[in-house]
């Protein structure tokens, strides 16, 4: 079953809770329209993404934890509070370095839907 996206107006909690298992991987689409997508990803330690690419631009936001980024030739390490935008089409890796706590903005409309 899905859960439901967040309407205008509702205030979302990106916060880790008690409740949180950062040791398994999730992801959780928070909020999604024609033009946006805004998701919550755990990356525990060791987690990787291999290289892929999104259509949209994006960013990252780190909201706990460390993640690296291979992008553009090189590897940005960002911490909590730190973000990261790439280019739609940018080839790109990910790792937690820590158990993580990501939130990702895609912008749909660049991705041509």
């Amino acid at each position: 079953m899905a859960l439901p996206h967040a309407s205008s107006g509702q205030v979302i909690d990106l916060k880790p809770t008690a409740s949180d298992d950062l040791s398994q991987f999730s992801s959780i689409a928070l909020a999604k329209t024609d033009e946006l997508e805004l998701i919550r990803m755990v990356m525990p330690k060791g987690k990787t993404m291999p290289e892929h690419h999104v259509l949209g631009e994006i960013t990252l936001l780190c909201l706990q934890g460390q993640l690296a980024v291979d992008a553009h030739g090189g590897v940005q390490v960002l911490s909590a509070g730190q973000m990261l935008y790439l280019h739609g089409g940018q080839a790109h890796a990910l790792e937690a370095r820590e158990d993580s706590v990501v939130l990702l903005t895609i912008l749909m409309a660049k991705a041509g839907r």
